[in-house]
């Protein structure tokens, strides 16, 4: 074996071991990655979102099941000790022992914008793929009636300023969060001529949406869907 040989060698193992310690090794316990493109799920009943039936789990005796560990910490940042709030993350922890709610607030912030931007650009396939059924055929009515008047809309995301969530529980075997959206965008719809018919494209809008995410709690499938739609009053 000649010199050369032995420092391609060597070389070969130093970039081996470089990238083992940049990208990490596989465990095979590792989360799949949010990607809220399956599994339609029936919505919830709140005054901010788009209502649909169903019966809520009693949160109270879900929740003695659950490691809670110290109550004051296990929700820090998100919920108040003892609210609502807490009880439903509770009650949803007792039977989802992958359930982490700032992975979830990630992954909904980029729905979020992904939905919004789809939205106004008509694009139904993205939309089928992040929403359920019911939620999937409002949407599908207001690109249609853009199409009818032939009208275009163009959005443009300053910020997401806050995602945060309000609501939490567990409705006929199905994890249901319910996130409030703050952000700043741009938005203007034209018609066929490109004459501005709403909007403005100088005007930055402060935005406040409350949106409903789902997924089936017993299925191995990790992505939710949007059930629930509505806007801060």
């Amino acid at each position: 074996m000649d010199i050369y040989t032995i420092i391609f060698l060597a070389l070969a193992v130093f970039i081996f071991l470089r990238l083992r310690s940049v990208l990490g090794q596989r465990t095979g316990s590792e989360r799949p990655p949010y990607d809220a493109t399956r599994e339609v799920l029936r919505g919830t009943q709140d005054n901010n979102v788009v209502p649909v039936p169903g019966t809520v789990i009693n949160q109270s005796s879900a929740t003695t099941t659950a490691d809670v560990g110290p109550n004051s910490d296990r929700w820090k940042n998100l919920a108040e000790p003892g609210t609502t709030l807490a009880l439903g993350l509770d009650a949803i922890a007792a039977q989802d022992s992958s359930f982490d709610p700032g992975h979830f607030l990630s992954g909904a912030r980029s729905a979020y914008e992904m939905i919004v931007l789809a939205f106004a650009n008509g694009d139904r396939r993205t939309l089928k793929d992040l929403l359920s059924s019911d939620v999937y055929e409002s949407f599908d009515a207001a690109i249609k009636d853009r199409e009818r008047l032939e009208q275009k809309t163009e959005t443009r995301f300053v910020s997401i300023d806050k995602a945060e969530l309000i609501g939490a529980e567990l409705r006929d075997g199905a994890e249901q969060l319910t996130v409030r959206f703050i952000s700043q965008m741009i938005s203007v719809t034209r018609d066929r001529t490109g004459v501005i018919v709403d909007g403005n494209p100088e005007r930055i809008s402060d935005i406040t949406d409350v949106w409903t995410f789902a997924r089936d709690i017993s299925s191995r499938d990790p992505n939710w869907k949007l059930v629930g739609t509505g806007s801060a009053s």
